[in-house]
C-alpha cells in the first residue's frame, strides 16, 4: 500500500481544523448509506448529541416528520448538480425544536458521494423577527385605534361620557375607570365603568380641598402612575386622601392605579381614573396612550360645551327674532284694526258704502293677524311644520303674507304624500323667504304660488308681477335673501331657478326628486 504523499496529509489537516473550528454547523450525510458521516462540534452541540451519538444518525431524526419528504427532495436536487437553501426546523436530542437555515450541496467524500448540509441556529433572530412583528402589529392596532377613536369622538357634537371610557377600554385593559369634570374646586363623575356597585354609586363628588391639591392631581398635564395605590408611597398616601368617604368605592379590589389630567391650554377641565386590580400594571406606553385619548376628551368636551351654548345662542336669536316679527307683522295689523274699530260707528252713520269697505278692511286685518299668529306658532313648535301637510303650511304662509301686505295670493296645491321631513322644511323656508322678499322689494299687486308634489317629486313655482330686477346685477349690501333661498334648496337635494326683469315682475322654480338628483328647470 502506498503512503499519502505528507503535502496531502497537512492539507486534509487543515481542512479539518477549519471544519472543527467552523461556528455554523456543518453535517456530511453519505448518500447512499442514508446516514451522518462526520459532523464538526458546533452541529453537535446545537442539536445536544455528542460526537459519537451524531455519527451514524440518520438525518430525519432531527427533523420534523413533515419535513422528511423535502429533504429527500434537496437530496435529489443536490445530486443532479444543484445546491439548495432553506429555512427549517430542527429537533434538539431532548425533542425541542429550533430554526436553522440550511445550505445543502454535493461534495465527493472520500470516494463516496455525499452531502454538505452547512447549518446556521436562527432561532433567535427568528424570535426577534417574531417579537418585533408582533410589537409592530400592536402598535398599528394601536395607531389604528387611536385613529378611530379620534374620529368617532370627532364626529358628534353631543358629549358622550361613556363613550369615552368605552373607546379607551380598547387600547388599555382596566378592572374600572371614571371620567371626571372639574366643577370649582371638586371632581364630579359623568360616567363610570367597573363593577355594578361603583356605576350604581354615581355620581360620585371628590373634594379637592385646597389649591396645591388641585396642582399636585393635574401634575403639569402628566399622567400619574402608582404601583399600588395600598404603599406607603407619597402619591399612593395622597390619593387615599382624596378617595374617602363616599368616593372610597373606587379603590376597592384595585391596586394599580393612573390618572390622566384633561386640561386644555391652560384650563384644566377634568381627568380620568383608571384602575386595575393587579400591582404595577400600567406602563409608561399605557401612560402615553392614556394621555392621547384624554388630550382628544377634553377637546371633545369643550366642543360639546360650545356646542352647548352655540345652541342657547340660536335660541336666543330665534325668540328674538319671533318677537320682532311679533311687533312688526301682528302688532301693525291690531294697531290698524283697532283704529278702523274706533272709527267705525261713525263712519257708517256717515256713508254706509265707506264703512262696508271699512270693514273688509277690518275682516282683512284680524284674518291676517290671525294668520301671523298660527305662522308664529308653527316657528315655536318645529313639529308643527314636519307634521302638517305641506299645502296647509303654504296656504297659511300666504294667508299671514296677505294679511300683512294686501296682497292676495292666488295659490294651487295639487298631489297628495308626506315628502321627507328635512325636504318639507326646506320648501317651507323657501317659501317664506320668497314672500319675504316680494313684501320688501317687489311692490306686487298680486301673487301666484303652485305647488305640485307627490311621495317622489315635488315642484314649487311662486310669480309676482312686482317691479322685477336684473339678476345679472349684483344684489346690495345686506339682501341675502336670494342666496339664502338656494342654500336652503341645495341642502335637500333641490334646485332653485329664479327669472326677472325689470317691470315684469318675478318668477322662482324649485324641483325636488326623492333620488336628490338636480334637474334643469
Amino acid at each position: 500500500m502506498s503512503k499519502a504523499p505528507d503535502s496531502q496529509i497537512t492539507s486534509e489537516e487543515e481542512y479539518r481544523h477549519i471544519f472543527e473550528a467552523a461556528s455554523d454547523g456543518l453535517v456530511i450525510y453519505d448518500i447512499e448509506m442514508d446516514r451522518v458521516i462526520e459532523a464538526n462540534p458546533a452541529a453537535c452541540k446545537m442539536h445536544g448529541y455528542t460526537r459519537q451519538e451524531f455519527i451514524g444518525l440518520d438525518p430525519k431524526v432531527f427533523m420534523l416528520p413533515e419535513s422528511h419528504d423535502s429533504f429527500m427532495e434537496h437530496v435529489r436536487t443536490v445530486e443532479a448538480g444543484g445546491a439548495f437553501e432553506s429555512l427549517v426546523v430542527h429537533l434538539r436530542k431532548d425533542g425541542s425544536p429550533f430554526h436553522v437555515e440550511v445550505r445543502r450541496s454535493a461534495i465527493n467524500y472520500r470516494g463516496r458521494p455525499c452531502l454538505l448540509s452547512v447549518i446556521r441556529d436562527v432561532s433567535q433572530r427568528i424570535q426577534t423577527e417574531k417579537t418585533l412583528s408582533g410589537q409592530i402589529k400592536a402598535q398599528m392596532r394601536e395607531q389604528a385605534t387611536l385613529l378611530a377613536i379620534s374620529h368617532t369622538l370627532a364626529s358628534t357634537l353631543e358629549f358622550q361620557p361613556g363613550l369615552i371610557l368605552d373607546q379607551l377600554h380598547e387600547i388599555i385593559e382596566y378592572t374600572h375607570s371614571g371620567l371626571f369634570a372639574l366643577d370649582g374646586s371638586t371632581l364630579v363623575t359623568l360616567a363610570m365603568r367597573g363593577t355594578g356597585e361603583l356605576e350604581e354609586a354615581a355620581p360620585i363628588r371628590i373634594p379637592l380641598g385646597t389649591p396645591e391639591n388641585l396642582t399636585a392631581l393635574f401634575n403639569g398635564h402628566r399622567p400619574i402612575r402608582i404601583a399600588d395605590v395600598w404603599s406607603d408611597s407619597p402619591q399612593a398616601q395622597f390619593v387615599r386622601s382624596l378617595l374617602e368617604d363616599g368616593a372610597a368605592v373606587l379603590l376597592k379590589g384595585i391596586h394599580s392605579w393612573m390618572w390622566v389630567p384633561l386640561a386644555v391650554k391652560s384650563r384644566i377641565i377634568g381627568g380620568v381614573g383608571i384602575a386595575h386590580e393587579k400591582r404595577n400594571y400600567f406602563t409608561p406606553h399605557h401612560a402615553d396612550l392614556a394621555l392621547s385619548v384624554g388630550n382628544q376628551a377634553a377637546i371633545t368636551m369643550i366642543n360639546a360645551e360650545l356646542y352647548g351654548h352655540a345652541q342657547a345662542l340660536a335660541v336666543l336669536e330665534e325668540r328674538q327674532r319671533l318677537a320682532r316679527d311679533l311687533h312688526d307683522a301682528i302688532n301693525q295689523s291690531l294697531f290698524s284694526a283697532g283704529l278702523i274699530a274706533e272709527v267705525l260707528p261713525r263712519l257708517w252713520d256717515r256713508d254706509q258704502d265707506e264703512g262696508r269697505r271699512s270693514l273688509e278692511d277690518l275682516r282683512r286685518l284680524t284674518r291676517g293677524a290671525m294668520a301671523e299668529m298660527r305662522a308664529l306658532l308653527a316657528e315655536l313648535r318645529p313639529s308643527t311644520l314636519i307634521d302638517t301637510d305641506l299645502g296647509d303650511l303654504l296656504r297659511l304662509l300666504g294667508n299671514a303674507f296677505t294679511g300683512r301686505t294686501n296682497i292676495p295670493v292666488k295659490m294651487t296645491v295639487t298631489g297628495e304624500g308626506t315628502l321627507p321631513a328635512e325636504v318639507q322644511v326646506g320648501v317651507y323656508r323657501v317659501c317664506q323667504e320668497a314672500l319675504n322678499n316680494i313684501a320688501k322689494h317687489a311692490k306686487a299687486r298680486q301673487v301666484e304660488m303652485d305647488v305640485q308634489h307627490d311621495l317622489r317629486r315635488l315642484e314649487l313655482r311662486i310669480r309676482d308681477d312686482g317691479r322685477g330686477f336684473d339678476i345679472s346685477e349684483p344684489m346690495a349690501p345686506g339682501h341675502y335673501g336670494l342666496s339664502m333661498m338656494r342654500e336652503r334648496a341645495e341642502a335637500v337635494g333641490a334646485l332653485l331657478s329664479i327669472t326677472s326683469q325689470p317691470g315684469h315682475g318675478t318668477e322662482l322654480k324649485l324641483r325636488w326628486t326623492a333620488a336628490g338628483k338636480k334637474e334643469a328647470l
